[in-house]
């Protein structure tokens, strides 16, 4: 666990502040949310992660993530988090930084800190990653829409 700051705060590779600091701005402020007039579409992918992206390394690493992603399972649901479509993006800059972009399936969810937590350190043994991080991102909202059909159909789902 990182030693806390000076002002009291704990550093982390992640950030949660989406989920223990209000949003004094509300939507548009300066609480995470995108700046007026350039919220995106619903349904939109989720800004890039902000690292430059090395196509190469990204390519020859996100099938290793992928892997070891599929080895996370909200604590919740019988399904891993990728399958449950809770990974918006994956880049690896060149120096081999893997930023993760994800999302949960409610702002509320217990697992707002485990889960994060547990990609870091997964992703981050892979060999060629020389760091990891998580972007917790809330735009676009999950739903049940961004599973894959094998995940619907573990869980039922047949729509």
């Amino acid at each position: 666990m990182p030693a806390p700051a000076a002002d009291g705060s704990s550093s982390s590779i992640f950030d949660t502040s989406a989920l223990t600091e209000p949003d004094p701005g509300g939507p548009g402020g300066p609480g995470g949310q995108e700046p007026a007039g350039q919220a995106p579409a619903p349904g939109a992918p989720p800004a890039a992660p902000s690292i430059e992206s090395d196509p190469v390394k990204t390519l020859e690493l996100k099938p290793l993530i992928v892997e070891q992603l599929s080895t996370v399972f909200d604590p919740e649901i019988p399904v891993n988090i990728y399958e449950l479509g809770l990974i918006y993006d994956v880049a690896v800059d060149a120096k081999g930084l893997a930023v993760i972009q994800m999302t949960l399936t409610a702002p509320g969810c217990p697992a707002a800190i485990t889960l994060p937590a547990e990609v870091q350190g997964k992703v981050k043994a892979i060999e060629g990653v020389s760091d990891a991080r998580v972007d917790l991102v809330w735009e676009p909202p999950w739903d049940k829409d961004r599973m894959s059909d094998a995940a619907k159909l573990q869980l039922g789902i047949f729509d």
